[in-house]
């Protein structure tokens, strides 16, 4: 299994920045991508930011440009940088972690971190 944890949310004001990190453990082996993704009241769950295991990295279109996915694979932890922040990107950030082989395979969720942007 695979455990994921989230930390760094908080409430910031339009235009700061806040960094996010997602740590993993168990069988952090296994792991392929790992992803950010956010959910606001009332709306479907959305990628953020998604990094596979050799560094390539992908972004929503709502947040390229203005949000950073790194990862450490020795410390088996992702990285969320976000710049510029506005009040549309309030909503709580789930941290995902990619398993591509059995008998692991899936997707392992944590608990999620509340990002509030006040205006």
């Amino acid at each position: 299994q695979v455990q994921v944890v989230e930390s760094g949310g908080g409430l910031v004001q339009a235009g700061g920045s806040l960094g996010l990190s997602c740590a993993a453990s168990g069988s952090t082996f296994a792991i392929s991508a790992m992803g950010w993704y956010r959910q606001a009241p009332g709306k479907q769950r959305e990628l953020v930011a998604l990094i596979s295991s050799s560094g390539s990295t992908n972004y929503g279109n709502s947040v390229r440009g203005r949000f950073t996915i790194s990862r450490d694979n020795a410390k088996n932890t992702a990285y969320l940088q976000m710049n510029g922040l506005k009040p549309e990107d309030t909503a709580v950030y789930y941290c995902r972690a990619d398993v591509d082989s059995a008998p692991l395979r899936g997707y392992y969720w944590g608990q999620g971190t509340q990002v509030t942007v006040s205006s």
